[in-house]
This record gives structure tokens, C-alpha cells and sequence, in this order.
């Protein structure tokens, strides 16, 4: 996950991986493991969570280095590397930080942030950080890939105090179903941020037997917006796409996908200050 000083996603990490393999409409893992092979490694994500993409990659027999600041989603990721074998197991290193600060020695052929972590990055100083520390830790000639949701400016303003069901799954082990809705509570226009809270509910048959909630908030960005933060961390579009099949980016698009590379200019100023 992306930002905050607390953990806020305990709940969220322990439902995560079964919630999202019972979802048919996460279609970036093949977008981003090729990448990661085109690449040839090493692969640095930044808030890599419980592993969904890490994992993948690692098995394709990239070397990749996951970073996310929560203890929570750490803990399941590490339970799941403990399971794979051997040669995968050496392929991945986890890191406890927050990707608006955090900087390695180490440079990558790939740097990305799959599932919209730039959408928990609220201010434009948090953004900026973000695609900075991303920026940082390219190799030379190396990519940065990350996506968000293209904004349906009707859709963010709908809905307020309405639960609706998006997920549902079975529990291994005891056989429950686990129910996951979405409440959205607030949008602001100005910050170009809504707040809502998932809603876990576990049913042995029909019968409620647990309730559990976590909180959610997440930015939004025009395009023209994404194109000036790129300017000001000095990285640049190779790619854009507005799926993750590559379909163009316009008004159909249901995502915001970019490849960037490091700009002319700041290849320029870097060539500069080594000479000097």
C-alpha cells in the first residue's frame, strides 16, 4: 500500500488475496509480468502488498524487490514467499518503507506500482515524491509503469452512503462465505479525493457471524495533471495505454496506463554533474 503512518490495512491484508483471486476484472497481472520479463530484472515495486504481481514475477525467473509500508500486507507476503520453492524464494527481497522516501543503492530496470498505489498519494508533494523516489531508482535506459483509473467524474460523485456488494468468496478451511461492500461516505472536487470503508461480512450459510470494516480513501487525476507531475520529476511517456489489452487512451478508456523513461533534460543534467 501506499501512504500513511499507521497500518490501516490489517483487515484489508488478511482478505486480500482471496477477495481478489474470486474478482474477474483485475486484468494487469499479464500487462505487468511482461513487462518484467521484457525487462529482464532487476524489478523494483513500489507498495507491492500481499505479492499478487511480486510473486508472478519471481516465478518467471525475474529477480524483483517489493517495498509497501504495511506491516500487515508484509506479513502475508513473506508467508506466501516462505511456501514457494527455492529458486523463487531467492528471487524476491522485501522492504518496510513508504515510497515517498524510501531510496536503495541499487538501481532497476523496472520500477512500477501495479493496482493504483498513486491513488493513495492525496497532495501533490506526496506525488511528486512518489514518482521522484520511482525516478531515483531507474538504471540507465530503465521504465517506470504504473496505472490509475480514468476519472467518470458522474460515477465518483454517485453513490454516497450507499453500500453496494462487489466481492464474494469462500473461506478455506471453514467453508464460510465472506461478502465484501463498498460505502462511499464524502468526495471532494477540490482535493480530487473520496472516503469510503469496505465492509466484510462472514455468513455460515446465511447466518451473519462477523462484521469487519476498513477505511478507504483515494485520489483521483486528470490526464493533463499525470503529463505536468511527469514534468516535474523529470520522466517522460514511452507508453500509454487506456487498458491493460494496450487499447488506446481516449474516451472509451477505463484506465490511465503509462511507461515512462527518465526525460532528455534530466538525462542531460545526470550526464552533466558526473562530468563535473
Amino acid at each position: 500500500m501506499g501512504a500513511g503512518a499507521s497500518d490501516s490495512y490489517k483487515i484489508l491484508a488478511r482478505h486480500y488475496d482471496k477477495g481478489y483471486a474470486a474478482s474477474q476484472f483485475l486484468a494487469d497481472i499479464p500487462f505487468y509480468v511482461e513487462l518484467a520479463k521484457q525487462s529482464r530484472g532487476p524489478v523494483l515495486e513500489m507498495a507491492c502488498g500481499t505479492g499478487r504481481i511480486l510473486l508472478r514475477v519471481a516465478r518467471e525467473g525475474v529477480a524483483i524487490h517489493g517495498v509497501d509500508n504495511s506491516p500487515s500486507m508484509l506479513d502475508v507476503l513473506r508467508g506466501h514467499v516462505a511456501r514457494e520453492a527455492e529458486d523463487v524464494r531467492g528471487r524476491v527481497t522485501i522492504h518496510e518503507g513508504d515510497m515517498r522516501n524510501f531510496r536503495l543503492e541499487q538501481k532497476f530496470a523496472l520500477v512500477m506500482m501495479p493496482f493504483r498505489p498513486m491513488q493513495h498519494m492525496y497532495t501533490l508533494r506526496d506525488q511528486v515524491d512518489a514518482l521522484t523516489t520511482a525516478a531515483f531508482h531507474l538504471a540507465e535506459g530503465g521504465r517506470v509503469a504504473f496505472d490509475v483509473f480514468y476519472p467518470k467524474f458522474e460515477a465518483i460523485a454517485a453513490n454516497i452512503g450507499t453500500e453496494i456488494q462487489e466481492l464474494e468468496w469462500t473461506e478455506d478451511g471453514t467453508g464460510r462465505t465472506v461478502r465484501r461492500w463498498f460505502r462511499k461516505k464524502s468526495y471532494d472536487k477540490i482535493g480530487q479525493t473520496f472516503t469510503g470503508e469496505f465492509i466484510f461480512r462472514t455468513y455460515e450459510g446465511e447466518r451473519l457471524v462477523l462484521e469487519e470494516s476498513d477505511p478507504l480513501k483515494m485520489c483521483y487525476y486528470s490526464y493533463q495533471q499525470l503529463r505536468a507531475l511527469f514534468m516535474l520529476t523529470g520522466l517522460e511517456v514511452a507508453e500509454e495505454y487506456g487498458s491493460f489489452a494496450k487499447a488506446p487512451l481516449d474516451n472509451e478508456a477505463q484506465q490511465m496506463i503509462f511507461v515512462l523513461r527518465k526525460g532528455e533534460e534530466r538525462k542531460a543534467r545526470v550526464s552533466s554533474a558526473r562530468r563535473n
